[in-house]
Parts: structure tokens; C-alpha cells; sequence
């Protein structure tokens, strides 16, 4: 696929986003920001067997990250914890197609970003490294 249709991809899924909304009686929620262009993500998680079950997220921000959370949340569903937590932006800039570039990475990350910190929260552990660079 050219880059092209990866960006269009990421321009459906921020006008018809997957997974937008809450999840009622959630495992865990989870709520992160970028403080540097205000986009906002909330994401709720279904955990079952130690894999997420469901997920959906509310939020507000730019095309990139609610297009990215929108990609990222159907991309998750039915993965193992253990996995979500090995995630970096690497993963993500594959997940969504696109690599926005450095300036714009915090966008298409902050979905994971909350997930991932949703999960470690889920199963009592403490952030690693590799979380400030999502």
C-alpha cells in the first residue's frame, strides 16, 4: 500500500472512529494527555484471561491521535497483557501505516501510551523505560 492509503485510513477511522465511547463496569480506565497540544484520550478496558477483551476510549485531539486510537483500540482487542506491554512507537507507526514524523509522534501514540499504562496499572506493576517514549 502506497502512503497515501495508509493516511486515508488514518482520515476514516478519525471520522468514523471504532470503539468510541465507555465501557460500562470496565477492568480499569485509564487517562492520559499530551499537555503539549491538548489532545486528550480516555480508554476502557475488559480484561479476561489475560487478554484484553474489549476496549473503548473517549477523548479529544487532532486527527492523528484520534484516528490512531481508533486504529490502535481494534488493533489490541483480543491480545495478550504480556504483549501490550512490549509495545513502543515503533509497533504503533506500524499498527496505523504512517510514521508522523517526530514532531507529531505524542499524537499517534497517546492511545497506546494510555493503554499500555492501563494494563501495567491492571496488573500492578510500575512503568518501564520504554513509556516515556510513547
Amino acid at each position: 500500500m502506497s502512503l497515501d492509503i495508509y493516511a486515508e485510513q488514518l482520515l476514516q477511522n478519525w471520522e468514523h472512529p471504532h470503539n468510541r465511547g465507555k465501557l460500562e463496569n470496565a477492568s480499569i480506565s485509564w487517562h492520559e494527555e499530551n499537555t503539549s497540544c491538548g489532545d486528550q484520550i480516555t480508554v476502557y478496558i475488559n480484561v479476561k484471561d489475560d487478554k484484553i477483551d474489549d476496549v473503548k476510549f473517549e477523548g479529544i485531539g487532532c486527527t492523528i491521535s484520534m484516528g490512531s486510537a481508533s486504529i490502535t483500540t481494534d488493533y489490541v482487542k483480543g491480545k495478550d497483557l504480556k504483549s501490550i506491554e512490549k509495545m513502543g512507537p515503533k509497533d504503533v507507526i506500524k499498527i496505523i501505516g504512517v510514521d508522523p514524523g517526530p514532531s507529531r509522534l505524542h499524537c499517534a501514540t497517546l492511545a497506546m501510551r494510555a493503554i499500555k499504562l492501563a494494563v501495567l496499572a491492571y496488573e500492578k506493576k510500575k512503568p518501564d523505560a520504554d513509556i516515556s517514549e510513547l
